[in-house]
């Protein structure tokens, strides 16, 4: 009779057998940011930067696709049978948009782009990991960063390994003297930094609003150390009119600057569509020419093949209908929003003006404030902030690649009415009441 094999222990796979990615904190970030509002439910979460919920309760989905679907009827002369073969079979690497978001920019920003330098990608985010992954062709280059920064493109620069420069952000955007001395560290170390990337418009943590003098001064910048700029104008929709300072991108006169944008905001995160305006000239080995965009519709191949169309079609019949202007779209949104900080920064007054360690920014657009206080935040404040207090916010230290121990709190305020602003602010103005009285009293 034979003998039972004997069991064998179930296979584990070794960390150490993985990309040193995996492990990397940037990437746990942005999952923490996204779920922490189910930890603690009952809490008042200033923690999301998404849409207000009530915005997207009344898309009516098939309408615009029925815009969209009319479009490709008569803009296209396309028959009922190609538009559903369109809409449900594989679509081009590019997209199918790019003529609809390339109007939308001459419409919005006066910026006059090609369809063919836009690839429409899988939000923001795939922009990001495409652009990245195309950059970095050698271990010596260098991505740098305005800090405090989005963890989504840190996180993106982890997976290709894209040796990341943090630059502190200043009150005008970024702080140019200490990214010259980054550009000459680097040659003298035998590395180049590559690029720099900037949200300029209201960014996301620090909701910073880059001057117009800074914008031109960076271009020099490039120009003359001989860099590209990432501009990131997610937040943008959210200025009033009077503070619409020029794209980057529309100052560029020598193909330095690599447009990023998503419709997460302005339309709805659910459809997962963002875009990448590339037009700067490649020469081939073999002596063609092409254009950025193309190379980077060549690595979406390998990664999501092409962006839905479905989702496309979403999105572009909601421009369409809105006479391809994101300012128009987005009329209701903008004020909403612009409210929205008004009434934190009203509030921040009334709840927080007593405490004399606790200080505050003042941006003019976008969806965050920051918020700065005389100890430490991390992940356990904010846990107790939650716990005993009913509120939530985001610890600053998730925006930081460097390391360095941030007194700072993200407040939000994109996702909540008006009441629960006010409500959620008295909560933190007890909590930060509790946390600071014992120190104000040490320090008397």
């Amino acid at each position: 009779m034979t003998a039972p094999t004997p069991a064998l222990p179930p296979f584990e796979l070794p960390v150490s057998d993985l990309h040193s990615s995996v492990q990397d904190p940037s990437l746990g970030a942005v999952n923490f940011l996204n779920e922490i509002m189910q930890r603690y439910p009952h809490a008042i979460s200033f923690a999301p930067g998404a849409p207000y919920p009530v915005f997207l309760e009344s898309i009516d989905v098939q309408h615009y696709m029925d815009v969209f679907a009319e479009s490709l009827k008569s803009s296209r002369h396309l028959s009922p049978a190609q538009i559903q073969r369109c809409l449900h079979q594989y679509g081009p690497a590019k997209g199918l948009i790019n003529d609809i978001v390339a109007r939308l920019l001459h419409r919005d920003e006066q910026l006059i782009v090609d369809a063919a330098s836009i690839v429409i990608t899988v939000g923001c985010q795939e922009a990001m990991l495409l652009l990245l992954r195309a950059l970095r062709s050698d271990p010596n280059d260098q991505l740098a960063v305005v800090t405090p920064c989005y963890v989504g493109l840190i996180g993106a620069a982890r997976l290709v390994e894209f040796d990341v420069v943090p630059i502190d952000e200043c009150d005008s955007g970024i702080d140019l003297k200490q990214l010259r001395h980054a550009c000459c560290e680097a040659r003298a170390a035998g590395k180049r930094l590559k690029a720099v990337y900037v949200a300029p418009d209201h960014s996301n943590p620090s909701g910073t609003q880059m001057s117009d003098i800074t914008r031109a001064a960076l271009l020099d910048l490039a120009a003359e150390l001989d860099f590209l700029i990432i501009e990131d104008n997610t937040y943008r929709f959210t200025s009033a009119d009077e503070s619409y300072p020029p794209l980057i991108k529309s100052l560029d006169r020598q193909h330095r600057v690599i447009l990023l944008g998503t419709f997460a905001k302005t339309c709805t995160p659910g459809a997962r569509v963002g875009y990448v305006v590339a037009d700067q000239p490649i020469r081939s080995e073999d002596g063609r020419k092409r254009l950025f965009a193309d190379e980077l519709a060549a690595l979406k191949t390998m990664v999501t093949v092409n962006t839905s169309p479905i989702c496309q079609a979403l999105i572009g019949g909601m421009l369409i209908a809105h006479e391809y202007s994101i300012r128009q779209l987005a009329q209701d949104k903008t004020r909403k929003y612009r409210k929205n900080l008004d009434c934190l920064l009203t509030a921040l007054d009334e709840h927080l003006g007593d405490l004399p360690h606790v200080a505050w920014n003042r941006p003019n657009g976008g969806f965050f404030v920051r918020l700065r206080l005389p100890v430490p935040v991390d992940e356990s404040l904010m846990a107790l902030s939650a716990e005993q207090f009913g509120v939530l916010w985001t610890p600053m230290s998730h925006f930081h690649i460097d390391g360095r121990v941030s007194h700072e709190l993200r407040l939000s305020c994109s996702y909540l009415s008006e009441q629960q602003i006010e409500e959620g602010m008295g909560r933190l103005s007890r909590f930060l009441h509790h946390l600071t009285t014992p120190l104000s009293a040490g320090m008397a």
